[in-house]
């Protein structure tokens, strides 16, 4: 949870000077914040020093990561002040930023946006110093998702461009320094830096550096490390230019978003933004800031059962705007619009939150549950206890594996193609072993025997768990499977081991073979042409309904020795896999 500092004079004198410590922690609790630690408590406080308020604040909340932000939320919140509304305001010339293509090789995407005629005062100046900072740190995942340049306007020229250059061709005067140096030399002379030096990773090793110029090929920044001094901004600036790169545009648009809103409240005209274009390579023109209020509708029946009270349509419209929410009713509906400042709110139940913040936690009437309930196994977990117990007391071995794996693992390493309508794929996987949801746990097992060859064989090992499998049918698109696998490892395949074991499974769930019976329901295994296993070895496990009509249940085999070597294996393996669902 970040946690900022703010001047506690400052902010009482904002909001009317009518609290004092204790009765701002009661405010603050209220409204979902929390004050950490009151300065002027711990004891005197030496010459000169003002009383500093440290305040928690949910790690969600972005637009709460300045004084800026904190006291306009908590003066709306008790209606001192309406909403602000942000308006991008049309230049005559709107700048330009042009991106080259080698950007793409390390940070492709650039925003801008200028604030004209800000007036600075040292307090200020340090709140925006420090609210990069805290973004840098949070939404931005320490720059490496998002990186922040903000610039004199008046020190440099337009139209600017975004460039990827070789280090050495990159030269000058990083901020706050003297000397010139070229990319090389950025690096090596930060390695000791306290600060910056927590970033050179991210770059370092690139053979091209992100670089943005001016008309005059002046460097204003190398991102995500430095600025450069001849546009750095100071108390007589009067127009910043705001550039910022990234990999996720995503974030890089909530990141300009959030800064330009606290700010723009120093603005001639206040709350009011000048828009830049950014050009790419392909000719798509793209204009900054997007602050577009969002549109989400909700209804007053919803928000009343999350929260517990009984409000009208008027009246909870009333309290969002509290929460700094422009809400308007429309017949049984509440269109809700969302400022730019809030990409926290993702759900209606993210404005039922906001209603109850609004509405008071303490005044939410307490009642008592009359409903009477019985508690219940879930059926798909007591199917899986009586398959579990079932091979369990074959004295066979449970393991549990992860649920992400390589994308080698669940196909290319069993000889499986993947089609493209099978696997949910991981967007930002932290490492080549977690590419993945998995859709079979046979990659996990054959893992967990791997990892404990040094034990005596036979290695009888299964899982009954999850899968996640791609399917548009459902909300999400995609679907958990319940499976059960067992794998049987020994210095003979010993197909029998697992084909009985699986009879014993499906003589528990009350299915026999069709060796046995005719009629009523039972399975059959039928052969197939399965990659994963030896030619003529592997079959299909097929369930025969009482209508005569088969479902594919998964399959059983012995594995083919190529699997086996690519999970480092020397000893023949059999296993079986099954959906067990169709069971319920």
């Amino acid at each position: 949870m970040p946690t900022i500092d703010i001047d506690k004079q400052e902010l009482f004198d904002y909001l009317g000077n009518q609290f004092d410590t204790a009765s701002f922690r009661e405010l603050c609790f209220e409204f979902g914040i929390e004050l950490e630690e009151d300065s002027s408590e711990k004891g005197q406080l030496a010459e000169g020093e003002r009383a500093q308020l440290k305040i928690d604040i949910p790690a969600n909340r972005y637009d709460l990561l300045c004084f800026e932000g904190v006291s306009r939320a908590l003066g709306v919140f008790l209606r001192r002040e309406d909403p602000p509304t942000y308006k991008v305001v049309p230049a005559a010339e709107p700048h330009r930023i042009t991106v080259s293509a080698e950007c793409a090789q390390v940070r492709p995407f650039v925003v801008g946006a200028v604030l004209r005629g800000v007036t600075l005062t040292a307090e200020r100046y340090q709140s925006f110093i420090d609210l990069q900072d805290k973004l840098h740190h949070n939404l931005c995942k320490k720059r490496e998702l998002v990186s922040i340049g903000t610039h004199d306007l008046d020190t440099v020229e337009g139209p600017f461009t975004y460039e990827a250059q070789r280090p050495e061709d990159i030269q000058f005067v990083p901020l706050n320094q003297t000397e010139s140096m070229n990319g090389r030399r950025v690096i090596e002379f930060y390695e000791d830096d306290q600060h910056i030096k927590k970033f050179l990773h991210i770059i370092r090793d690139s053979p091209v550096y992100p670089v943005v110029y001016d008309a005059k090929r002046r460097v204003m920044s190398l991102p995500p490390l430095i600025n450069s001094e001849h546009s750095k901004i100071s108390l007589d600036t009067r127009n910043i230019l705001i550039e910022i790169t990234a990999t996720d545009l995503t974030k890089v648009n909530m990141t300009l978003n959030i800064l330009v809103t606290m700010f723009s409240k120093y603005c001639n005209e206040p709350f009011t933004v000048e828009p830049v274009e950014v050009v790419y390579p392909d000719g798509k023109k793209f204009v900054y800031p997007e602050l577009e209020q969002r549109l989400m509708a909700t209804t007053g029946e919803y928000l009343n059962g999350i929260v517990g009270i009984e409000k009208s349509n008027d009246e909870i419209s009333e309290l969002l705007k509290k929460m700094s929410l422009e809400a308007e009713v429309q017949g049984d509906k509440i269109n809700v619009k969302l400022p730019a400042t809030r990409p926290d709110i993702l759900q209606e139940c993210d404005i039922a939150e906001d209603l109850a913040i609004a509405f008071g936690y303490n005044r939410i009437p307490r009642v008592q549950n009359n409903e009477a309930t019985v508690a219940a196994p879930h059926p798909l977990n007591k199917l899986s206890d009586i398959v579990r117990r079932e091979i369990a007391l074959a004295g066979w071995t449970e393991a549990l594996t992860l649920s992400l794996c390589s994308h080698d693992n669940n196909f290319a390493h069993l000889r499986r193609k993947d089609n493209g309508d099978e696997v949910v794929v991981l967007e930002n996987p932290k490492s080549s072993e977690n590419q993945i949801c998995r859709t079979l746990l046979l990659p996990g097992l054959l893992k967990t025997v791997c990892e404990n060859k040094r034990y005596a064989l036979p290695l009888r090992v299964f899982e009954v768990s999850d899968v996640v499998l791609k399917n548009a049918a459902v909300e999400r698109g995609a679907q958990n499977q319940r499976h059960a696998c067992a794998l049987y490892a020994s210095n003979e395949a010993r197909f029998e081991i697992v084909q009985g074991l699986l009879d014993e499974v499906m003589k528990s769930l009350n299915v026999v073979s069709v060796v046995e019976a005719n009629k009523g329901v039972r399975y059959c295994l039928e052969e197939a042409d399965i990659p994963t296993y030896l030619p003529g070895r592997g079959a299909n496990v097929m369930l025969i309904n009482e209508d005569g009509s088969s479902l594919e249940l998964g399959t059983i085999g012995i594995l083919h020795p190529e699997v086996l070597g690519n999970f480092d294996l020397k000893t023949p393996v059999s296993a079986f896999e099954i959906n067990i669902e169709p069971f319920l």
